[in-house]
This record gives C-alpha cells, structure tokens and sequence, in this order.
C-alpha cells in the first residue's frame, strides 16, 4: 500500500518525465564535442612557426612556442565561446572580415591559367585609349613671371633671341628647369598646366614661341623635338595589359559568384527607398 501511495505521488511523476526528457535530449541533441575539443595539429604548429620567424626573423625557442599554442588555445577558446554567445552577429567588423575571407574563396575558386598573348592582344585592341601612350616632347623654356611690366620684358627677349643673344641670360630667374627633356606630354600638363602643353603640342618646331601661359606665369618657348602619341605595341606593354585583363576578369568571376549566391536569397527591402536618377 505504501509503495502505491509513492506511484501515485505527482512529485514521483514529474522526476520520471523529467529524466525522460533528459535522457531523450541526450540522444537526439548533437554532439558538443566538436566544440569542445580543440586539436593543435602540426600543420598547425607549423603555421605558428613560420609566422614567428617572419616577425622576428628567427624560430621560436621552446618556451616561446609553447607560449605560441597556449596563445592559440586561448584564441580558439574565446573565439568559439564569443560565437556561442552570438557576438559575432550583427558585428560590422566581423561582417567585414568573413566577406574577405570569402572574397578570398572566390579568387581561389575561380583562378585560371595566365592570359595568353592572344587575350591580351584582344583585351589591348578592345581598350586602345586606356594604353594609348602620350605624345613626348623636349622644349626650353624662358620664365617672364606675370608683372606688369611682362609684356615689354618679354618683347625685349625676342629681339635679343634674334640677335643671337644666350637664353640663360633672359627672363627671371626661377627654379623651372630651363630644358626638359623627353617629358611625357600629360606630365608637362601636370606640371605647367592643361593650356601651357596644349600650346606646346602645337608650337613649331625649333622656333620661340609665346606668350605661352602656364600656373607660374607666362613663358617663352622653343620645342626641340615631339613623338606624337601612339598605340603601343603588345611586347611594349604587355605587363600593364596583363595586370588590368586579370583585374577585369577578376571582377567579372566576383560578380558571377555573387549572383548565384543571390538568386538562393528572397530578399524583402521593407523601406521606403528614393528612386535613382536616370544616367
């Protein structure tokens, strides 16, 4: 009687279903042993060593690499606790990293054998003004400043030019070089002014020439020589060409994968978003 009065105890009831349910959860609940079983294999090892010897240019001693995976222990531990918590979720710096991991990924995923030299002379043909190389000129110049009294100095330089006079002995001394030689027409624009090597690309040949105006003032100017600009050949430029068909393919390859990721997401903006501008 006694032991039925104990069965019939909602107490005794509530025990039984609760190591039921412990018992069941046990079963069907995965494995936590992956998350708590940490293997510091000897590739592992490895890659600690290397990285120390490409820090302090030497191996690590004993004690320091003992030091070394303790560190990593450490790192995987809170790195998996931090997860489990959740704290890399909505984390834009985390977000950042695991995207170029990814992005990693994809270039590995995608790599290709080097570009032949037909691609490359395809990709060339196909972008002519990306490659196209300046014109270059070699010139003297005589620096006249913007004074008032400009305009008479430099009409007296003319007449000493025509006479013969030395062009280092004219104008105002300035620390212009007097000579440039074999400068690349865009690099004179740089450093003279959009309208100083306009003019110089069309100023005769061995002739001064100015007023010539550039951001420092105004000049006298003589063109030695000028090679007009020109599309190269391949073997001319073929690393560059390599270096921006890679690039262009890499883009591509990225924005491929990306869209097939995309197309497994259903996507819902539930933002009222402002319409973008026609191009």
């Amino acid at each position: 009687m006694q032991f039925r009065r104990i069965l019939r105890e909602p107490l005794l009831h509530f025990l039984l279903l609760g190591l039921g349910l412990f018992a069941w959860f046990g079963r069907v609940a995965p494995d936590d042993d992956g998350r708590r079983r940490i293997v510091v294999s000897q590739a592992q090892v490895d890659l600690l060593v290397t990285q120390f010897k490409g820090t302090w240019n030497r191996p690590p001693s004993a004690a320091e690499l003992n030091g070394l995976v303790d560190s990593y222990v450490r790192d995987e531990i809170l790195y998996r606790e931090g997860v489990a918590l959740g704290l890399d979720r909505d984390d834009a710096v985390v977000k950042r990293r695991v995207r170029q991991k990814l992005d990693v990924l994809f270039e590995e995923s995608i790599a290709q054998n080097p570009a032949t030299d037909a691609d490359l002379q395809s990709y060339l043909d196909a972008k002519p003004a990306a490659f196209r190389q300046p014109a270059i000129v070699s010139f003297d110049q005589i620096y006249f400043g913007s004074d008032a009294d400009t305009p008479l100095r430099l009409e007296q330089a003319r007449a000493a030019l025509a006479r013969g006079a030395d062009p280092g002995t004219l104008g105002q001394a300035t620390l212009l070089p007097s000579r440039q030689d074999a400068m690349p027409l865009d690099l004179v624009a740089r450093d003279f002014g959009e309208e100083f090597a306009g003019q110089l690309a069309r100023a005769p040949a061995s002739e001064w020439t100015g007023p010539v105006a550039s951001g420092f003032g105004v000049h006298l100017v003589r063109v030695i020589d000028i090679q007009a600009a020109r599309s190269p050949a391949l073997v001319d430029v073929r690393e560059v060409v390599a270096r921006e068909w890679e690039n262009e393919r890499r883009k591509r390859a990225h924005a491929a994968a990306f869209e097939k990721l995309r197309e497994q997401y259903q996507v819902e903006i539930q933002a009222a978003l402002p319409p973008v501008p026609s191009p």
